[in-house]
């Protein structure tokens, strides 16, 4: 056998070698977020998908938008040589939430699924059960109550829905979840319209009280009422949308409605949104 090293293997050894000393250096140079609760808005187009990662290191993405870009997405946010993640979230069956999930159920090792018991007709609703079932993942359903501890300081707590979600209407039956760290909470909503946003307004009250919203359903006017926004008084208010996309998201109403809380209104058509907070103060960079 010849073992030489001709120059060609030489030339692959040495761009190898390259590619792998810029990866530990980009690893080394990330900033340290210590302390720090982060909240990505991921820019995947007409969809939602939020990538959150607690100072205990605890990573949590909800919803994967409508295609395999949020793989993309998520490139920019984690390290490299990081295969896992350690809840995933399906807020509901529609392709625009779920697509993206398909994915990431392939590329990454996902040790909790959270999702409802609605199971869409479309094939990437189809695909999405399958792939869940062949994750092999603890697969829990959503109920009003659940608390998930993300870390020592973390809390995620489902708000709704309230019971079994198999005859309800799609988005009737989205996953909501409000974030806490420290005094900073996130209202993370799917596309829970607005009879759900009443009912919880009615049920919770000021204990609906977060710093950063993401309004329901892409900034529909079928969600974000004027009762929801009162109570939760958010600071910034998250449009999660594509870019001249069909629908007309958001619509002008709700970006009215959430200005006149005194929110800050931002949105993913203008790219990927990043919050830190230290549990006193949020804040955008």
């Amino acid at each position: 056998m010849n073992n030489r090293v001709t120059p060609w293997r030489l030339g692959l050894l040495c761009v190898g070698g390259m590619v792998f000393l810029l990866l530990y250096i980009s690893e080394a140079a990330t900033p340290s977020r210590t302390g720090l609760l982060q909240v990505t808005f991921l820019d995947v187009g007409q969809g939602d998908a939020i990538f959150i990662e607690t100072p205990d290191g605890v990573q949590v993405l909800i919803d994967g938008g409508p295609d395999s870009s949020v793989l993309q997405g998520l490139a920019s946010e984690m390290s490299f040589f990081d295969r896992t993640i350690d809840i995933v979230v399906g807020t509901h069956q529609d392709l625009d939430h779920i697509a993206g999930l398909i994915d990431i159920l392939a590329q990454y090792d996902v040790v909790t699924i959270l999702r409802t018991e609605g199971e869409g007709a479309s094939s990437a609703a189809v695909q999405f059960v399958s792939s869940v079932a062949d994750e092999g993942a603890k697969v829990v359903y959503a109920r009003a109550g659940q608390e998930f501890k993300l870390g020592a300081s973390t809390t995620m707590t489902v708000l709704s829905p309230s019971s079994e979600t198999t005859n309800w209407g799609s988005n009737t039956g989205s996953v909501v979840v409000l974030l806490q760290y420290g005094d900073i909470g996130f209202m993370l909503t799917g596309d829970a319209p607005e009879g759900i946003e009443t009912y919880l307004a009615s049920t919770y009250g000021a204990g609906l009280e977060a710093e950063v919203l993401k309004l329901g359903h892409h900034g529909s006017k079928t969600s974000s009422a004027a009762a929801f926004l009162a109570v939760i008084e958010p600071q910034f208010a998250v449009v999660s949308a594509g870019r001249n996309n069909r629908y007309g998201h958001p619509h002008p109403e709700v970006l009215e409605r959430a200005a006149a809380t005194g929110a800050k209104v931002v949105s993913t058509q203008d790219g990927n949104i990043h919050f830190y907070t230290d549990g006193t103060r949020v804040w955008m960079e």
